[in-house]
């Protein structure tokens, strides 16, 4: 099984690899560089979430049309694909806006849209496989290993982006992207070898599991004042910590002068702390109450935001990086806390029902963060003639999101919710990152 372990890990690294250079390094070039709108930007990169939902229907379907006898293995290749060809084409079609934006944004809709639908394709299918091949017991450790190594690939990915785009021209660029992509394509192509077993009955492979309609998981959190209040403040905290990730690139372009090179460092050095906070809030748990923890990887999130505002007034390069340090370690704090939360507020019986909600309320807010804050920014820049103004009324705004959050966790008894439930490991909590 370590072996197995491994190579979904690579499928789940491959798949991350490709959201880097779009995330952490197109986003830069598009706003700053070519002048395109913040909003069309953080809606073309927030496709993925987008398309979030046909994630149910994708793993419906290949529950029941197996390709070879292989039920899983030929939609993550497709997925990948998909993902791999995004990467390719993005940076082409990027420059193609600048010069005609009309046929630019047909061609952006169709690159990205493809990226998008790739990396759900993809997601569902491998972590349905990873669950399959687990089993109930291992489904916990696996997920942990994938999820460990994405965190660190993403990291060496933004190292590597960083060095081939230095210096940067528009060909580098290209050429930097068509790296990642043949990574990506062979890291996936090597997880997936000799991976999934075949079989000719779709009832050898998984056992039956309840699916649950859109009506039940909204009646679930509604008829619920507890739930209904939890699923708020994901949604704002979540919003707030993950819609930076269109915005924080540019920002040190436009309030530092940073290069293409040192824009694409930030996702590394963000990633690097966001894994220590991980492996403190593993130590801590047990000994410290989820909370407790969760309130400091607020806090945490929240100071590093305000920080980032005040390197904007005062154009500290080192105030700026401490603020992405406390940024990092606010996420990764809060990360862990919240997905412990997450499974207190299920039901026995119905477990599915309230992660797929919670689930859910992950890949709204992720859509939500990221649009408002194009658009805010945008909207700023238009009334001030100032782009950097926009950057930092996003960001405080995010700020003061983690603020309402943080008021709101106070507020949350779990007890009212239910009492009893089962504990999950750390491993299994971690887990849900990954989904």
């Amino acid at each position: 099984m370590f072996l197995k372990r491994l190579q979904l890990g690579l499928i789940h690294v491959a798949v991350a690899m490709t959201l880097v250079p779009i995330n952490s390094t197109l986003n830069r070039v598009m706003i700053k560089e070519l002048s395109l709108s913040a909003t069309l930007v953080a809606i073309l990169a927030s496709l993925p979430y987008l398309f979030a939902p046909i994630q149910v229907a994708i793993g419906s379907y290949s529950d029941r049309h197996p390709i070879f006898g292989l039920r899983r293995t030929p939609y993550i290749l497709a997925g990948l694909i998909l993902c791999v060809l995004g990467v390719v084409v993005s940076p082409q079609v990027a420059f193609l806006m600048a010069k005609n934006f009309p046929l630019g944004l047909l061609a952006g809709i169709f690159s990205f849209g493809f990226w998008g639908m790739g990396y759900n394709l993809s997601a569902v299918s491998y972590l349905s496989l990873a669950s399959e091949l687990s089993g109930e017991k291992g489904r916990g450790k696996t997920i942990a290993t994938m999820w460990f190594m994405m965190i660190v690939s993403i990291i060496a990915t933004a190292i590597g982006l960083s060095r081939m785009v230095d210096p940067y021209t528009p060909e580098t660029l290209i050429r930097a992207f068509e790296v990642v992509a043949a990574s990506a394509l062979t890291l996936g192509l090597l997880g997936l070898i000799k991976l999934e077993p075949r079989s000719n009955s779709v009832a050898d492979i998984s056992p039956h599991s309840e699916t649950y309609s859109f009506k039940q998981m909204s009646a679930a959190i509604t008829t619920n004042p507890v739930a209904r209040t939890f699923f708020i403040y994901l949604l704002l905290l979540l919003a707030a910590i993950l819609g930076q990730d269109v915005l924080l690139e540019p920002f040190g372009a436009e309030a530092f002068g940073m290069t293409v090179t040192q824009t694409t460092r930030i996702t590394s050095i963000w990633g690097t702390f966001v894994l220590i906070a991980i492996l403190i809030a593993g130590a801590l748990e047990g000994r410290v109450a989820k909370k407790t923890v969760a309130q400091f990887g607020n806090i945490g999130a929240l100071a590093g935001f305000v920080v980032i505002v005040v390197s904007g007034f005062t154009r500290s390069t080192s105030i700026f990086y401490s603020g992405v340090t406390l940024l990092g370690i606010g996420t990764g704090l809060s990360t862990v806390a919240n997905l412990s939360l997450m499974f207190d507020f299920t039901v026995p019986g119905m477990v599915g029902l309230y992660i797929g909600a919670w689930g859910f309320s992950n890949a709204l807010s992720r859509l939500i963060g990221s649009i408002l804050g194009g658009v805010v920014r945008d909207v700023v820049h238009q009334i001030t003639g100032a782009a950097l103004s926009g950057y930092l009324v996003v960001f405080t705004l995010e700020a003061l999101m983690l603020l309402a959050a943080a008021i709101m966790l106070t507020k949350i008894d779990i007890q009212k919710f239910q009492k009893g439930v089962e504990e999950p490991s750390f491993a299994e909590k971690v887990a849900l990152a990954a989904e």
